[in-house]
């Protein structure tokens, strides 16, 4: 994987990208990626990427992935699954 991406050691299906303070996480399940980052603008400089390299559709913020719902207080920083 290029664009900064370091390949996860244990699970060869997670990536991450860090820059300063900056972070994303790049998870794939069978066709599906997930992207989880502090930062908005990594986020849109990672789809960009993804859409210019592969055929892809954004399909927005994950409710549930592989029955597990995710759910977010951004106020509070929080990310939870249930």
């Amino acid at each position: 994987m290029s664009f900064g991406f370091k390949e996860n050691t244990v699970d060869q299906c997670i990536y991450l990208k860090v820059s300063g303070s900056k972070f994303i996480f790049l998870i794939l399940y069978v066709d599906d990626i997930l992207l989880a980052t502090n930062d908005l603008g990594l986020l849109s400089d990672t789809k960009k990427f993804l859409s210019n390299n592969f055929e892809m559709k954004d399909m927005g913020e994950a409710g549930y992935v592989i029955g597990i719902e995710i759910f977010r207080d951004r106020s509070q920083g929080m990310l939870g699954l249930s």
